[in-house]
């Protein structure tokens, strides 16, 4: 269980540092974060692998790179529909 939560932590900061990479915002505050940061992280493991340092399963380089993907494409489409 405690893993799980370090997890999902590490999974909110990924998301957070990924939004400080692009202009747009990432709706849904801690919740979105954490969202993005899990998307993410499976879309940089995706494109870019698992090298760098890892915490709590996550490679964070590409973790960071993927949120950010992930943050863009969410303002991007929340731009266009609102």
């Amino acid at each position: 269980m405690m893993s799980f939560l370090i997890s999902l932590i590490v999974a909110i900061i990924i998301g957070w540092l990924g939004s400080l990479f692009v202009k747009g915002d990432m709706p849904g505050g801690i919740i979105g974060s954490m969202i993005a940061g899990l998307i993410g992280a499976w879309i940089g493991h995706g494109l870019l692998g698992t090298w760098g340092p890892h915490l709590a399963g996550f490679a964070i380089i590409p973790a960071v790179i993927g949120a950010a993907i992930v943050v863009f494409l969410v303002s991007l489409l929340t731009r266009k529909r609102g």
